[in-house]
């Protein structure tokens, strides 16, 4: 049996995903999140053997969730269910542990196979992605200069998000169960790694790096 753990913050997407992998004999859905760090903490407590993680969430964005999942629960596959094509998204997913990426417009056929695919512990990209142009783009990745992104830590790139989608510090406390000058400290120190300077500038590298969507 197929242990799976839903993540979308769309209650109506996990209802939809929940019914359609039921339906499959050997797969049980254990658990829902709608947001990244329910969805981190719900897996590190339930251990499933597939996480299936939409890209864009709130309080932690998929890739983060992504990352924190594999240091949680190095065991539990996660499959990314994006609407972006784009390859860049899909090298980031694939940098922060995602075992397979598929489109939300694929077919139940293919989200099955999926699913089944990082569960038997192989990586799964859906149609029309491209395996070889990935290869070929993560190659050419490994050359680009140090993101300054990477020298944050989890705690750090936590509090960005939460700050970014406009919480103040004793909000993002509460959420992160810290002190209220612990959160503040952290966003000190992410804002001088990345060279920001105020909200506003928080908020634009934010969204230009996709951590919140453009909408929030």
């Amino acid at each position: 049996m197929t242990t799976i753990v839903l993540a979308d913050d769309h209650h109506i997407v996990r209802q939809g995903l929940r019914a359609l992998l039921e339906a499959e004999p050997d797969f049980r859905v254990i658990g829902e999140a709608g947001d990244g760090l329910e969805a981190a903490s719900l897996v590190e407590r339930l251990q499933p053997d597939v996480l299936v993680l939409d890209l864009v969430m709130p309080g932690l964005s998929g890739l983060e969730t992504a990352r924190n999942v594999r240091r949680r629960a190095p065991r539990t596959r996660v499959l990314i269910l994006s609407m972006h094509a784009d390859e860049a998204y899909v090298l980031e997913a694939l940098r922060n542990s995602a075992a397979g990426y598929i489109l939300k417009n694929s077919s139940l056929t293919d989200l099955v196979l999926a699913v089944r695919e990082v569960a038997a512990g192989r990586r799964y990209l859906g149609p029309p992605l491209s395996e070889c142009a990935i290869e070929a783009y993560i190659e050419k990745a490994k050359a680009a200069p140090l993101d300054p992104y990477e020298m944050l830590t989890t705690r750090e790139r936590e509090v960005l998000h939460l700050a970014a989608e406009g919480h103040a510090n004793a909000e993002i406390a509460a959420r992160l169960s810290i002190s209220s000058r612990t959160a503040e400290t952290h966003r000190a120190h992410l804002m001088h790694k990345l060279g920001l300077h105020n909200q506003t500038d928080l908020i634009r590298y934010a969204l230009r790096r996709g951590i919140v969507p453009a909408d929030i």
